[in-house]
Order: structure tokens, then C-alpha cells, then sequence
């Protein structure tokens, strides 16, 4: 596997440390990373500013900190709109075409995507129909650039595993992979190691961040007591210290033939802040545990 450091952590979103896309770059290989992602949006690399002269100095700093870029994040939502004459799945196709269009000049294998949330007024079937027939086009389109379509366990359509691999097989193109990642099913209650087995064949990327779960309540006070009625809160912490069967999970993606790109991402507020010291010890221990393990 090749270990790679996820832009969002420096992104600025969640009130952490912001760095811009090149100062990013030379941070990751100083950690000791592989490879980056970028997120294929702003403050990083939205396709609104990849001119060439952004795109010249992104490779710039790249070959300078000699370190690859691996991954395009893609930021999606392939559910129907209400707004009907609004062409939302076009708008979608050429913005992952232009994010492919980025990739390929940064010589990265992949851009990553999302399926859909489900939305109210529409039949699931509609909405998978939908999706499955976006990501063909975007395949197809990438396949032109020689770029893969990795799609992430992360919207409400093909969360689950298996039905992620029935996407996966109505989809139906050479170059659509999985992004599979841990978070998801750890939270769902799928079992990591055989997951993570079953899905490895077909996976590009796995992008990982542990976390530990906040029980919540609610006082009641006719009862003069609390309601425990809430889901968990979740919050990010150190890797390996969290509730996600990480060995898990990685024994299970390597038995299972994976060996493409594991990323590291902090993409929520984490234990201790987000200042730059503490962003970078926990980008550090990332790869003292990974290569303490596998």
C-alpha cells in the first residue's frame, strides 16, 4: 500500500490550520506520505482556478517535494433535484470530466466520487437508475483521460456493502473502482475483516480516520431524568485509539489482494484542535501505526 495525506485535513473547514495546495504538498512529504489527495474543491484545487499556470505550479511543487499526487477528490450528489429543469447530473458529469481532466495532467490514477443521499418524493429506484447512469458517463468520459472513478462508501445509496457491489455491477465499466473505507460500516455494524476481504478485489482507495462515540441524552424533566433517545455524537481522535477495528479491516482489505492507496484524512474537529502542531502529530502517528502494522 502506498500511504497517502488527504488536503481536506489542512482545508481551514472545521476551523483547523489552513495551507494552501503547494504548502501542503512539501508539509505531507516532510511527514514522510507517499502520495497526496486533493480536494477537488476550494481552497484547494476547485476546477473554477485549475488554469494551467495553477496546474503548473501544483505538478511544481510535487516534483520538488518529489512526492505524487494519487487522488482527485470528487465532491458529489447524484440525487434527483426537484428543480427538474435544472440540469444538476450534467453540471456533475462535467465537473468530475474537469477533475479528470486535472488528474490526468497531474499524472493521478483516480478521482473520487460519491453515490446519492435519498431524497423525499422519489423512488429509490429512480434514484438508482440515476446514479448508475451518471457514473457510466463518468467513467466513460475519465476512461478518454485514463483515469479510474473510485466511488466512496459514503451516501445513503450503496452504503452497505453489498448493495454498494450491485451498484458497482450495473455500473459496469473497467475503470470504476471503490473508494472503501472503515468509517462506514464500523458504524453500521458490518464486520470489518470480511467486509474489507469481500470488497478488497475492487478497490482503489481507502481513505481512514478514527474516531470515538459521545453517548448523548436528553433530561426529561417530568421524570427528573434523562432519555437516552439520541444517536451517537462521533468525534475524531488519534488513529488506532478510536472504536473502528482498524487491524481489522486491514488485514482483511490486504488478504484480499488490495494494494493501492490508503489515505489519512481529518476531515471533522479532532481531540486537542486544530492547530498546526496538532494536525501534524496526528498525520505523523498515522504512518508510525500503519507501518508498525502492515
Amino acid at each position: 500500500m502506498k500511504l497517502g495525506l488527504f488536503s481536506v485535513s489542512y482545508a481551514g473547514y472545521w476551523g483547523q490550520q489552513y495551507l494552501d495546495t503547494s504548502s501542503f504538498v512539501a508539509n505531507a512529504a516532510r511527514l514522510g506520505y507517499d502520495v497526496v489527495m486533493l480536494a477537488g474543491k476550494r481552497p484547494h484545487l476547485s476546477p473554477l482556478d485549475a488554469d494551467v499556470d495553477r496546474i503548473a505550479s501544483v505538478k511544481a511543487a510535487l516534483n520538488e517535494n518529489n512526492i505524487a499526487c494519487g487522488v482527485i477528490a470528487g465532491y458529489t450528489d447524484l440525487s434527483p433535484s426537484a428543480a427538474a429543469e435544472v440540469p444538476y447530473l450534467e453540471m456533475q458529469i462535467s465537473y468530475v470530466e474537469s477533475l479528470a481532466r486535472i488528474a490526468s495532467a497531474l499524472d493521478a490514477p483516480v478521482v473520487r466520487v460519491f453515490t446519492a443521499y435519498e431524497t423525499d418524493g422519489h423512488s429509490l429506484h429512480s434514484v438508482w437508475n440515476g446514479v448508475v447512469a451518471a457514473l457510466r458517463e463518468m467513467c466513460d468520459r475519465a476512461a478518454d483521460l485514463g483515469v479510474t472513478i473510485a466511488v466512496q462508501n459514503h451516501h445513503d445509496l450503496g452504503v452497505h456493502s453489498d448493495v454498494l457491489l450491485e451498484v458497482l455491477g450495473d455500473i459496469d465499466r473497467p475503470n470504476c473502482k471503490l473508494g472503501f473505507d472503515a468509517w462506514s460500516p464500523a458504524l453500521r455494524g458490518e464486520d470489518l475483516y470480511e467486509c474489507a476481504k469481500k470488497m478488497a478485489p475492487y478497490t482503489a482507495i481507502t481513505t481512514s480516520a478514527d474516531y470515538i462515540k459521545l453517548p448523548r441524552f436528553r433530561y426529561q424533566p417530568e421524570l427528573i431524568n434523562y432519555e437516552r433517545a439520541l444517536p451517537d455524537m462521533v468525534r475524531a481522535v488519534k488513529f488506532g485509539e478510536g472504536f473502528i477495528d482498524y487491524p481489522g479491516f486491514f488485514r482483511g482489505l490486504t488478504e484480499g489482494g488490495f494494494d493501492g492507496i490508503a489515505n489519512y484524512e481529518m476531515c471533522s474537529p479532532i481531540r486537542g484542535g486544530g492547530g498546526r502542531e496538532n494536525l501534524d502529530a496526528y498525520s505523523a502517528h498515522y504512518i508510525e501505526w500503519m507501518r508498525a502494522k502492515f
